[in-house]
């Protein structure tokens, strides 16, 4: 059985190959967090150069529903790829998903609900 700051640490890895292989680039910074059911994933500075371009040259609004309707388009079909990911390191099923992703900071978020709470081991204390 895992702690929990090792488990985090698997999600991390994981989402971050996962942006990488679906999106074309990994997140500069990457925390998942696992409070109760929810795992709520937080990763900075994950827009590629074209949608950086996308986003200054088109309207603010059009560049910016645009990219969040790709970006959210993505993340649904690659939701069971995602949903297994999650599963096969925390051992519980996701329930739902959650995604918004800003254009201006470049920051994404990713938030799973779990079917129950995940069981860890005790951490050893220092």
């Amino acid at each position: 059985m895992k702690t929990q700051g090792e488990v985090e640490a698997a999600i991390c890895k994981g989402m971050s190959h996962f942006e990488q292989e679906y999106m074309g680039r990994g997140p500069k910074d990457i925390h998942a967090h696992l409070l109760g059911d929810l795992l709520v994933i937080r990763l900075q500075g994950v827009l590629t150069a074209a949608e950086q371009h996308l986003v200054r040259t088109l309207a603010p609004e059009k560049g910016r529903d645009l990219l969040k309707q790709v970006r959210s388009q993505l993340i649904e079909i690659a939701r069971p790829a995602l949903d297994e990911l999650v599963q096969n390191i925390t051992g519980i099923k996701p329930r739902s998903l959650h995604h918004d992703i800003s254009t201006l900071t470049g920051e994404e978020v990713v938030i799973f609900t779990l079917d129950a709470v995940p069981q860890f081991r005790e951490s050893k204390k220092k």
